[in-house]
């Protein structure tokens, strides 16, 4: 476990505890799929925050996004790309990643800490359920949180990007 890991779990907890957001730190084994890590906090698949890191390219954009959706949903990339005027979008690489968030895959909050990292979320994610729940800047403790308190204090751009 990363320095850097344990610091954006450790910022986290502080920034929503600052805000008084409604939230409950789950601790549980580190598992690295979806529907087995909803099942262990005893959530909705829907209800669970995946966070891409993403790459757009294309007519002179160069940007990084971290892309927020419901963990039941695939991202359509394409529709991601054009909201910010590129040609295309890709996953960042694993280094990218880990440059960008501080975290390993699985791992990574619904929230951008770094600067050169946009946050944007589907709104689906925020429409079906009052908590939304994601792993915790660590592998092995996630966070449910009030879905209204995530948006206000996390202000993600909403683009409707998901799969139809």
């Amino acid at each position: 476990m990363s320095i850097a890991s344990r610091n954006i779990h450790q910022q986290l907890i502080t920034l929503l505890t600052q805000h008084n957001a409604r939230f409950l730190v789950v601790e549980h084994e580190a598992v690295g799929k979806c529907e087995a890590v909803s099942e262990i906090r005893g959530t909705h698949l829907g209800q669970g925050a995946k966070a891409l890191v993403c790459k757009i390219k294309g007519n002179g954009v160069k940007k990084h996004v971290l892309a927020i959706l419901g963990a039941d949903l695939q991202a359509d990339l394409a529709r991601l790309a054009s909201h910010f005027g590129g040609l295309k979008a890709s996953l960042a690489s694993p280094a990218e990643v880990g440059e960008l968030t501080a975290c390993v895959f699985g791992a990574i909050p619904p929230f951008s800490f770094h600067p050169a990292l946009t946050l944007v979320a589907d709104p689906l994610l925020f429409q079906r359920f009052d908590d939304i729940a994601f792993n915790a800047g660590l592998l092995e403790k996630s966070i449910i949180m009030n879905t209204g308190d995530y948006l206000r204090i996390a202000q993600p751009v909403l683009v409707d990007f998901h799969r139809q």
